[in-house]
């Protein structure tokens, strides 16, 4: 039913590959590999990072002394992170855009509510953890780090899955809970970045753009050549759209989204996400890694499967540019991180998938013990991509960062430790 090699090798080989290459070459030349991330692409004042916070981080190393009324820097980083990570997050919109809004989407209706009362659990979880112990080690510590509280809460979908069905085999029904907790958790990482990870001073009247962009968009393209085909089984107007216009009035609003977004003081990262449901979309579902998707004709299915091949390399990017961070780096951070991840995970997911399945009276896919919760955690602890992004957004450049990325890396640990529980606990693998 589903195809997760290929997601992996398509949406992660490369990923992997880039954060490789970023941490041999932070640890064996770490001024050259900082040149190359935050290189100035361009000098301007219409995107980028704040150009007088850049020249004092990095004036020196770039011999950079003055930028006169200069207000933005296009950098390496910047392009890959907040605008080209826009695709990304996109993709991400997309799945949990389906999931919820479509009649057979996997989070709609009883089927979804456990997991998604485990997924809550599975961030109360590590963000208890993770500022517990913060607390523990003192205040200055605790002052120190509390800003990257939300970095342990995230779910890498890829390689949690993958690690999944190892662990359970591929017809078990713990996978298809997983997948469920993985995409509730993504739109959970997306809200938190939105709301308490801004890029910039708030202004949020400027999101009124991207919605009068979303809205013109939609109207335009998607209701009303629908409109005007009422009655029309040749359905004239709606095909002249999709085939002389196909994507690009969307990714027309996409860029005055991202704009806004960036206006607005938020990630402009997720500036893509008001346009996504715009799209003409297929009546049902199939789910995230089904095969059944690439044959899928509507334009939102399209526009994914034309975005896949950049995506690749833009995740490549993002590993080679976020992963870089010397092994010396490692920390109280690092540590704190990974407490979240491989203990408040499978805590927070096993107390509340309990709490959900029993006095809540919700109950378990057929099949599924409750001890499975407790593997299903630990798999969930795998956090990488998205625990990268949040603890660049969560922290300045520097020791605390890199030493907080150091433990999303380190969270591939999971897996391991996840193969262990699923043999400790006695799961029946059932494969297919």
């Amino acid at each position: 039913m589903y195809r997760v090699w290929n997601f992996v090798t398509n949406y992660s080989l490369l990923l992997i590959l880039g954060a490789l290459s970023a941490l041999i070459w932070a640890n064996v030349d770490a001024q050259s590999y900082h040149y190359m991330v935050e290189y100035p692409i361009w000098f301007n004042d219409l995107l980028g990072s704040d150009a007088s916070r850049w020249l004092h981080a990095y004036g020196d190393l770039f011999g950079v002394e003055y930028l006169g009324d200069v207000t933005r820097v296009l950098t390496f980083h910047f392009l890959i992170n907040d605008i080209l990570m826009a695709f990304f997050f996109a993709i991400a919109a997309k799945e949990v855009w389906e999931a919820v809004i479509l009649k057979n989407g996997s989070l709609r209706g009883k089927k979804a509510a456990t997991p998604l009362v485990a997924t809550l659990g599975g961030m109360v979880g590590p963000i208890t953890v993770y500022l517990g112990l913060a607390a523990f080690l003192g205040s200055d510590v605790y002052d120190a780090v509390a800003r990257g509280w939300a970095v342990p809460t995230a779910t890498d979908i890829a390689f949690s899955y993958l690690v999944g069905r190892l662990v359970f085999g591929a017809r078990h029904p713990a996978v298809r809970f997983l997948l469920l907790l993985a995409i509730a958790d993504d739109a959970a990482g997306l809200i938190i970045i939105a709301i308490f990870y801004p890029s910039g001073d708030l202004a949020p009247a400027m999101l009124l753009v991207s919605l009068a962009a979303a809205v013109t968009v939609f109207v335009l393209f998607n209701w009303l050549p629908r409109k005007l085909d009422v009655g029309n089984q040749l359905r004239t107007n709606s095909t002249w759209v999709r085939e002389k216009l196909s994507f690009w009035p969307y990714l027309a609003a996409g860029a005055v989204s991202w704009w806004a977004f960036q206006a607005s003081g938020l990630h402009p990262a997720l500036g893509l996400l008001p346009i996504v449901p715009t799209l003409p979309h297929a009546d049902r579902a199939f789910g995230i890694f089904s095969e059944a998707e690439q044959y899928l004709t509507d334009l939102l299915n399209h526009t994914q499967n034309l975005m896949q091949r950049p995506v690749e390399c833009i995740l490549f990017f993002f590993g080679l540019l976020n992963a870089g961070v010397e092994f010396n780096t490692i920390a109280a951070p690092t540590w704190l991180v990974l407490a979240g991840l491989l203990i408040g995970k499978p805590a927070g997911i096993m107390l509340f998938g309990w709490i959900a399945a029993g006095p809540m009276r919700l109950g378990l896919p057929t099949g599924m013990r409750t001890i499975d919760l407790f593997v299903i955690g630990c798999v969930a602890a795998i956090g990488f991509t998205v625990s990268l992004f949040i603890a660049s957004v969560a922290f300045p450049s520097g020791p605390i960062q890199d030493a907080a990325k150091m433990g999303a890396l380190l969270s591939f640990a999971a897996a391991g430790i996840s193969l262990l529980a699923g043999v400790l606990t006695g799961v029946q693998k059932q494969k297919g």
